[in-house]
C-alpha cells in the first residue's frame, strides 16, 4: 500500500467515523474521557520504573524517589477526578434515557457493572495462564510477582468505579434536592477525617481511619459529573471550582504540608491517593470546574473529523487501555531484563539519562498497546460464545492471580 493509497484509506475512514456520529453525541464529553484515560497510561510509563537484582530479576521503582521535584508532573497526569466528573455525567444520562424507556435500575445497573467487570476478568485470567508459562521459560518468581502487582494495580479503580455506579440513582436524587451541595457534603467528609489523622490527635487515630475517605473521596467529582449532568452547576458554579479548588490545594500543599506527589513515593509516609486525601479532592475541584469551562470549546474543535476519530477509537477500548496499558510495559521490560540494565527500561529511575532513555521507550510501549489491544478488546464485548464452564474457569484463574498479585500466596 503506497502513501496515496494509505491516505486515502485514512480520509475515509475519518469521515465515514464522524458521519456515522449522531447529532446529539456530545462531543466534548468523550473527549475529555480520552484525555484522562491517556493520562493513566503516560503517568504509569512516566512514574513507574524498574531496578534489576544481581539475579536478573525486576523490581518496581519510582524516579519520584530520586526526583522529587518532579511531583508536579503528577498533578497533571492524575486526571481521575475529571475521569470521574465525565463518568458520573454520562451515568446520570444513561440511567435517564433507561427509565424513559422502561428499563428496570437493576437491569440497567447490570449493564453497566457488565461492561466494567469482562476486561477485568479477562485480563486477570490470561495473566493467571501466562504465569507458568512465563515461569517455565526462565522468567524469575521475583519479576512475576512485580508484574503482576503493576498489572492488578490500576484494576483498583474498577472497584471503586462499580461502587459508585451502582450509587447512580441515589446521586440524582441527592443532586435534585441539594444540588452541587452534595459534593460540598462529601468534601466535608474527607476533610474531617483528614483532619483526625493528620491533626493534634493523629497519633491517637488508628490505622484503619483512612479508609473512610474512600467512597466520599473518588465519589466527589462523580457527584459534581451528576450535578452537571442535571444542570446543577452552571458556568458560576465552575468558576467556584476552579478557583476555590486551586486555593485549597495551594493551601494544603504550602500551609498544611501534604505531599506534593499525587502517586505515591517509597519511603514517604504519607500518601495522597490511597486513600484519597483533601488535596486530591482539590486537585479534582480544580480540574472539574475547568473542564466543564472549556466544554463548549472542546466540542467545537471536536467537530473536525480528524480530531473527533481518535476520541472515539479511544472511548471504544477504554477498558482495554485501562486493563492493558501495564502488560505493554512488561512485555518490553520483562525480555529485556535477560540482557541487564538497559536504560530507561530496566534500569534504576535515578539518572537524567533515564528520563531521556524512558521518553523514548514510551512509542514502543504505545506500539505494544496498540498490538495487545487489538486481541484484547473482544473482552470488552459480551461473550456469546463462552459457556458457563468457561466463564467460572475464567473466574477462577482471575481469584488466583488476584491473590498472586496481592502477595496472599
Amino acid at each position: 500500500m503506497n502513501l496515496t493509497t494509505l491516505r486515502s484509506s485514512t480520509i475515509s475512514t475519518v469521515t465515514a467515523i464522524d458521519a456515522r456520529t449522531p447529532a446529539h453525541r456530545d462531543r466534548a464529553i468523550d473527549g475529555l474521557r480520552a484525555v484522562a484515560l491517556l493520562a493513566v497510561p503516560t503517568g504509569h510509563w512516566l512514574l513507574g520504573g524498574f531496578t534489576l537484582d544481581p539475579n536478573g530479576a525486576l523490581h518496581n521503582a519510582s524516579p519520584l524517589s530520586a526526583f522529587g521535584f518532579f511531583a508536579p508532573a503528577s498533578w497533571v497526569l492524575q486526571m481521575l477526578g475529571v475521569f470521574f466528573l465525565v463518568g458520573g455525567y454520562a451515568s446520570a444520562l444513561s440511567y435517564r434515557r433507561a427509565q424513559e424507556g422502561g428499563v428496570s435500575t437493576v437491569r440497567w445497573l447490570r449493564g453497566r457493572l457488565a461492561r466494567l467487570g469482562r476486561p477485568v476478568l479477562g485480563v486477570t485470567a490470561v495473566w493467571a495462564a501466562l504465569l507458568p508459562v512465563l515461569y517455565a521459560l526462565g522468567v524469575p518468581g521475583t519479576t512475576l510477582r512485580t508484574g503482576s502487582t503493576l498489572v492488578i494495580q490500576p484494576l483498583w479503580f474498577v472497584g471503586v468505579y462499580s461502587v459508585v455506579t451502582a450509587l447512580t440513582p441515589w446521586c440524582i436524587g441527592v443532586s435534585r434536592r441539594l444540588g452541587a451541595w452534595a459534593a460540598a457534603a462529601l468534601l466535608a467528609a474527607v476533610a474531617a477525617v483528614d483532619f483526625l489523622r493528620y491533626g493534634p490527635l493523629g497519633s491517637a487515630m488508628p490505622s484503619w481511619l483512612s479508609l473512610l475517605n474512600l467512597l466520599p473521596g473518588w465519589m466527589f467529582a462523580y457527584q459534581l459529573g451528576v450535578c452537571w449532568s442535571e444542570k446543577r452547576i452552571a458556568r458560576r458554579g465552575a468558576w467556584v471550582l476552579l478557583v476555590g479548588g486551586t486555593a485549597l490545594f495551594t493551601t494544603l500543599l504550602f500551609a498544611f504540608h501534604y505531599p506534593a506527589s499525587m502517586v505515591g513515593v517509597p519511603g514517604e509516609a504519607r500518601t495522597n491517593s490511597h486513600p484519597p486525601s483533601l488535596l486530591v479532592l482539590a486537585l479534582a475541584a480544580a480540574q472539574c470546574g475547568a473542564a466543564i469551562l472549556l466544554r463548549d470549546r472542546i466540542g467545537r474543535l471536536l467537530r473536525r473529523p480528524v480530531l473527533w476519530a481518535p476520541v472515539v477509537m479511544i472511548n471504544l477500548s477504554a477498558m482495554t487501555i485501562l486493563c492493558w496499558h501495564q502488560t505493554a510495559m512488561l512485555t518490553a521490560a520483562v525480555p529485556a531484563s535477560f540482557a541487564g540494565e538497559i536504560p530507561g527500561l530496566t534500569s534504576g529511575p535515578d539518572s537524567w539519562l533515564w528520563i531521556a532513555a524512558r521518553l523514548a521507550w514510551l512509542p514502543l510501549f504505545a506500539i505494544l498497546l496498540v498490538l495487545i489491544g487489538r486481541y484484547a478488546r473482544g473482552f470488552e464485548t459480551p461473550w456469546k460464545r463462552a459457556t458457563r464452564g468457561w466463564r467460572a474457569l475464567a473466574g477462577l484463574l482471575a481469584a488466583g492471580f488476584t491473590v498472586f498479585a496481592l502477595g496472599l500466596a
